[in-house]
C-alpha cells in the first residue's frame, strides 16, 4: 500500500468511474446469498449467447486496454525508453498473475477444493496486460489494428478447424484438457473431458479485447469521442452479423463475442466522458476504479475466510433469507445479501480512497 504517485498522465475521471462500476458489477454477480436463486440478467449464459453479466470481464480487459494507450504511450511520446517501460510491464504483468495464483491457492487451502487451478481471472488479465503493452510499445496503430484482425480472424479460422463448438468437445477445451486435465474448473474424470472459461486458446479473444481499448484510449486521449462511439456502433453491428454464423459465447470468447461487447464498452466509454469528463457529472464508481486489485483480491480473501470459518451460511440466513423469503421469496434476498456485500466494500475502498491509499502491484 503507499500514497497517491507523484503526477503523471492527466486520469481521465471517467475511465475510474468505469473500471469501478465493473468491479462493482464483478462483486455483485460472485457474492450472491444463494446460487440456486439469482436473477437471470445476473447470471452467465449457460454457453452460446450473452446476458448482462457476460459484459462484466470484456469491459474490465477493454479498460486495461484504455489504461494501457491513457497512461503508458503518453511516456513513450515524452521518451522513456522502451526497454525500461517492456520491463515494468512484465514484472507487474506478472505479479498479477501471481496474485492471481495466490487466491487460488488460498481457495484450495482453505476451501478443501477438489485441486488446484492454474488459470483464472487475474492470471487472463496479466497475460492480456503483457501482450497489449508490448504492442502499446513496439507496435504503431495500423500494425495493432492488423494483429486485432489476425487474432479474430485466426481463431474463428481454429475454432472452425475445431469441427464443434460443444461444450467439452471444442477446441480450446480439447486444448486445455492436454494441458491440464484434472486442474482446469470443470473435469469429468469419468469421460477424461474438461473445460476452463479461463484457458489458453480462449485468450486469443480475451487479448482482441483488449486491443480494442487500445485503439479506444487512443481516441479517447485525442479527443475523438464520435469516432469512438461509431467504432462502437460498428462493433456491435458487426458482431451482431458474425453471430449469425459463430454464436456470441464467453466460454469460448469468440470473436462475435469480442465485437458485441467490446461494442458496448466502447458506446459505454464514450457516454461516461461526455457525462463525467465534459459535463461534471459525479464519476460513480471511482473509488472502486482506483483501487479495483485491493476491492477484487481482497474481497476473494473475505469470501474463502468467511466461507472456511463457517460463516457465511450463517450471516445469509441469519441476516437476509430468513426474515425476506416469506414476505418476498427467495430471489430478491439473494440480491440484496450481493447489494449489500458490494456496499461494504464501497465503504472500504471510499475510505482508501479519502485517505490516498492506493494498492498497487
Amino acid at each position: 500500500m503507499n500514497h497517491a504517485p507523484a503526477a503523471r498522465a492527466p486520469r481521465f475521471a471517467s475511465v475510474d468511474a468505469l473500471r469501478g462500476l465493473t468491479v462493482a458489477a464483478m462483486l455483485l454477480v460472485n457474492n450472491p446469498g444463494d446460487w440456486g436463486h439469482v436473477y437471470p440478467p445476473l447470471l452467465h449464459a449457460t454457453w452460446h449467447g450473452c446476458t448482462p453479466t457476460d459484459l462484466v470481464f470484456p469491459f474490465f480487459l477493454f479498460i486495461v486496454g484504455v489504461s494501457i494507450a491513457l497512461g503508458m504511450v503518453p511516456r513513450v511520446e515524452a521518451g522513456a525508453p522502451r526497454p525500461a517501460l517492456m520491463r515494468a510491464v512484465a514484472v507487474r504483468s506478472l505479479r498479477i498473475i501471481g496474485l492471481g495464483l495466490v487466491l487460488h491457492l488460498l481457495a484450495w487451502w482453505w476451501l478443501d477444493t477438489a485441486h488446484f487451478r492454474p488459470w483464472g481471472v487475474l492470471q487472463r488479465i496479466g497475460l492480456c496486460f503483457l501482450a497489449v503493452g508490448a504492442a502499446a510499445l513496439w507496435l504503431r496503430p495500423r500494425a495493432q489494428a492488423w494483429w486485432l484482425a489476425a487474432l479474430l480472424l485466426g481463431w474463428w479460422g481454429l475454432l472452425a478447424a475445431g469441427g464443434s463448438l460443444a461444450p467439452w468437445h471444442n477446441l480450446a477445451s480439447r486444448v486445455d484438457t492436454a494441458l491440464l486435465g484434472p486442474w482446469l474448473y470443470q473435469f469429468d474424470p469419468a469421460t477424461g473431458l474438461g473445460h476452463d472459461p479461463e484457458g489458453l486458446l480462449s485468450t486469443l479473444g480475451a487479448l482482441a479485447t483488449t486491443l480494442l481499448g487500445l485503439r479506444a484510449g487512443a481516441w479517447l486521449r485525442r479527443g475523438r469521442v464520435r469516432t469512438l462511439a461509431c467504432a462502437g456502433v460498428a462493433a456491435l453491428l458487426l458482431g451482431l452479423a458474425w453471430s449469425t454464423v459463430l454464436p456470441l459465447n464467453k466460454n469460448l470468447w469468440t470473436p462475435s463475442y469480442v465485437l458485441w461487447t467490446g461494442g458496448w464498452a466502447m458506446l459505454a466509454l464514450a457516454a461516461a466522458h461526455v457525462l463525467i469528463d465534459r459535463r461534471g457529472w459525479p464519476a460513480v464508481g471511482r473509488s472502486f476504479g482506483v483501487n479495483a486489485i485491493a476491492a477484487y483480491a481482497g474481497s476473494a480473501v473475505m469470501v474463502y475466510g468467511f466461507a472456511a470459518l463457517g460463516w457465511w451460511e450463517p450471516l445469509y440466513r441469519g441476516g437476509f433469507a430468513g426474515w425476506m423469503t416469506p414476505r418476498f421469496g427467495p430471489y430478491l434476498p439473494s440480491l440484496a445479501f450481493a447489494a449489500v456485500f458490494v456496499g461494504a466494500w464501497w465503504l472500504v475502498v471510499r475510505g482508501m480512497d479519502r485517505r490516498g491509499w492506493y494498492v498497487r502491484i
